[in-house]
């Protein structure tokens, strides 16, 4: 029996899967199979095993050897991990190389498993599989730039088209191109070209998948001044990144903004990169660019799922677990729950499936940051949520979720803690409500004492005089005081309504 940090799940053994790409090899291993996978370990090596597979057809020899001698090292760091299982996907140019099957056999012998050498078809399938794992019921076009190949494939919700697979990975169209980006522009212009579902997918959003794109929009990030480094769900404008595309696809990049955070090796293929993504974007005139963290990997993992795990929400999977490793009790964060969506009905607060997610992930959230010292819970707690590797939620969804625990611990009206970007970032919409759900929360902690039992027992009353009373049980009277009396004058307050706590079977007492 392996003993466990109290830090880790008790209920899951690590899993891990080895992506063989045209450009790298990562080892991911993952905490366990699960809906929303934690990142346990990750180690990655920029092989380039297709570099020159245009003119040579074989993978690159050199790129070859030290593959070899690197899957050692990945295997005995997934037993090291304690993996009980050991995946491995091939994609692009382990498939079209001469070489490519001699590869693939003394890499099984190596790793001590078989490999499942991807086609097209099933890397675009695999890749919208990793878009639907990572966001909440996704419409568009996902596209998976790699070193090799590009694939772009429909999805809608749960449903996936029939995705094509194209040459226009990086290390591939750098070779087409013969070094030229403006050779490169022409042959991405021609590839596009008989790309139907592009145009099927005009008004809807262009999920980007890769390292490469991933980059491109960390530069982005850093052009424009964005206040959430957080890559997963990040939004570009289609037609305000035209400029910013232009100038990375010339290739003069080196004084950029924010590139020294891209690895020397992945620089050559901004280019490339940013190419083709402009001509996607003139083509497709998608809603919205959106980055996904989760890919080929992610959606292999989540082929393994029985159905019903499959359709569970990621974020408030990965809200629970958090839950269950920081708060205090976990049934009381689910009460909190139950409670605050009555509360929200009580006050005629209205609510999209997004925003009533959103504010369960909060619920679940809001005791992660006990330990902490008091003057800093708050901004412990915001600095968590904020750079979570969270799932299923986009960044002014997180915004809010992480200024509520922000308030909920600093008073609702405390914007000192929180950068004005996050703010901002948040939208008034939300940051209201952030303000209306810690307020709700500096209630009710009051009166739970942070442990499950009451809280369920606690009930909105209106009384015939428009007042809206949060009445206590007559056997828990004694909860009744001072300090739960102004917290909800400072709910009133936010809300606009009147309300007063009182106990059941008693005359309420008005608020002071």
């Amino acid at each position: 029996m392996i003993e466990r940090s109290q830090g880790r799940l008790q209920d899951r053994r690590p899993v891990s899967v080895i992506d063989i790409g045209s450009n790298s090899i990562r080892l991911v291993v993952y905490e366990g199979l699960v809906r929303s996978p934690t990142i346990f370990f990750n180690e990655k090596m920029l092989a380039g095993l297709g570099r020159g597979i245009v003119s040579t057809g074989k993978l690159d020899p050199e790129a070859v050897t030290r593959s070899i001698e690197e899957f050692r090292r990945f295997r005995a760091l997934s037993e090291q991990a304690g993996a009980r299982e050991l995946h491995v996907v091939a994609t692009a140019a382990a498939r079209e190389a001469k070489n490519g099957p001699d590869f693939i056999r003394r890499a099984e012998k190596i790793l001590g498993t078989s490999i499942n050498v991807l086609s097209g078809r099933e890397e675009a399938h695999y890749s919208a599989l990793g878009v639907i794992s990572g966001f909440r019921n996704p419409v568009g076009v996902v596209g998976d730039l790699g070193g090799g190949s590009l694939e772009l494939v429909e999805v809608n919700g749960y449903e996936i088209g029939e995705g094509i697979t194209l040459p226009l990975g990086g290390l591939r169209l750098q070779d087409m191109a013969n070094g030229s980006l403006l050779q490169a522009m022409k042959i991405a212009r021609q590839e596009l070209a008989g790309a139907k579902l592009l145009k099927n997918g005009e008004g809807k959003a262009f999920y980007a998948v890769g390292g490469t794109w991933r980059n491109l929009a960390r530069l982005h990030m850093h052009a424009t001044g964005y206040p959430l480094g957080i890559m997963h769900n990040y939004e570009m404008d289609p037609v305000q990144s035209m400029d910013f595309l232009a100038t990375v696809a010339t290739g003069n990049i080196d004084r950029m903004a924010g590139i020294d955070a891209v690895s020397k090796s992945r620089r050559a293929l901004l280019s490339y990169g940013a190419i083709v993504l402009r001509e996607i974007v003139e083509r497709m005139k998608p809603s919205k660019i959106v980055l996904s963290a989760t890919g080929v990997r992610e959606g292999y993992l989540y082929s393994l799922l029985p159905r019903r795990k499959q359709r569970e929400d990621p974020l408030i999977a990965a809200a629970e677990e958090l839950a269950v490793l920081r708060a205090r009790d976990v049934e009381h964060a689910h009460e909190l729950v139950d409670w605050t969506a009555a509360s929200f009905r009580a006050f005629g607060i209205d609510e999209t499936e997004d925003e009533a997610r959103y504010r369960e992930a909060a619920c679940l959230l809001a005791d992660i940051g006990w330990r902490a010292h008091p003057e800093y819970r708050g901004t412990q707690s915001l600095n968590i949520i904020a750079h979570a590797s969270f799932t299923g939620v986009d960044h002014p969804g997180r915004a809010y979720i992480a200024l509520a625990n922000l308030f909920r611990h600093e008073g609702v009206m405390n914007d000192s803690a929180a950068s004005a970007d996050l703010l901002r970032l948040a939208t008034p919409r939300y940051l209201e409500r952030a303000r209306i759900l810690a307020a709700l929360f500096r209630v009710v902690y009051l009166l739970s004492a942070s442990m499950s039992g009451i809280i369920p027992r606690l009930k909105w009353e209106k009384r015939d005089n428009g007042v809206l009373a949060l009445v206590i049980p007559a056997e828990d009277a004694a909860l009744f005081g001072e300090r739960p009396i102004g917290r909800l004058a400072q709910l009133a307050k936010l809300t606009g309504k009147k309300l007063e706590l009182a106990v059941e079977g008693g005359t309420p007492i008005p608020e002071k």
